[in-house]
């Protein structure tokens, strides 16, 4: 091999060799950024998107409880009466039969005890018979959904219910029956509020936003509610009831999103 060639041949090998460093710290420098993307050079903004809805749907539960002897089979027919009779009434009222849902039915002893007498002085053992079963109680429970077409007719039904056979309401309250569309709204403010927020502290800082490097969502809880009236509805009669004024309120849905930019 000639000494020209031999030289041609140390060139190409310094030139390949300096290629190959270039490449390896281009890949290195790519692959710091991906294990810590914008680690020195970058920014976060949060923001948080917030939206007013109306509740379309109220729910509550009614109970019938009988409480009597040890006639077990005059208890339960009674409570079926009444149960059968009260949704038959909210059937009336247009509710739909999936809206209406037994969440319980139980059967429970009542007992006595027995009364011992004193502590004998000689510190005898003293044997007490044990409580004796002297009636039982029956209770069946129903939840209510009612939508917002029959919103103007709830006091009627909450007070209905109690005339056509319950003798305990409770737990009302008002949801969404939808809240994906609420929270999809409440991002889409909170990621417009942050891409406004970053754009404005890349123009104050004199610097240009690179890539979106990630998204964090995170919110101070679930929906925050607010009624007009709800809680506990208890009645003590069957006589004939005033409706009660029954108002949903609002619910308010927040999203809070944090973006992370790489300054360019």
């Amino acid at each position: 091999m000639s000494e020209k060639t031999k030289n041609y041949l140390g060139w190409a090998i310094i030139i390949a060799v300096l290629i190959s460093a270039g490449a390896l710290w281009r890949m290195a420098g790519t692959y710091g950024k991906s294990l810590e993307p914008g680690a020195y050079r970058s920014f976060a903004v949060s923001a948080e998107g917030k939206v007013v809805g109306v509740p379309d749907v109220a729910q509550f539960t009614f109970s019938v409880i009988n409480e009597g002897g040890k006639d077990i089979a005059v208890l339960q027919k009674d409570n079926t009466v009444r149960i059968n009779q009260a949704v038959e009434f909210l059937k009336s009222k247009g509710l739909a039969k999936e809206d209406i849902k037994t969440e319980g039915y139980n059967l429970e002893p009542r007992y006595q005890n027995t009364y011992c007498g004193p502590i004998p002085r000689d510190g005898a053992n003293q044997v007490c018979p044990p409580p004796s079963i002297v009636g039982y109680t029956v209770r069946a429970t129903v939840s209510v959904k009612v939508r917002q077409d029959n919103f103007d007719a709830l006091g009627e039904v909450l007070s209905g219910v109690i005339e056509h056979g319950a003798n305990d309401v409770s737990q009302l309250f008002f949801t969404v029956d939808d809240p994906v569309k609420l929270e999809n709204a409440a991002r889409a403010e909170a990621m417009a509020k942050a891409k406004a927020k970053a754009k404005s502290i890349a123009a104050a800082g004199g610097f240009r936003l690179g890539r979106l490097l990630n998204i964090d969502e995170g919110g101070p809880g679930p929906l925050f509610e607010k009624y007009g009236r709800g809680g506990d509805v208890a009645y003590a009669t069957a006589a004939a009831l005033p409706a009660p004024a029954i108002e949903p309120g609002s619910q308010e849905v927040f999203v809070t999103l944090t973006l992370r930019y790489e300054i360019d």
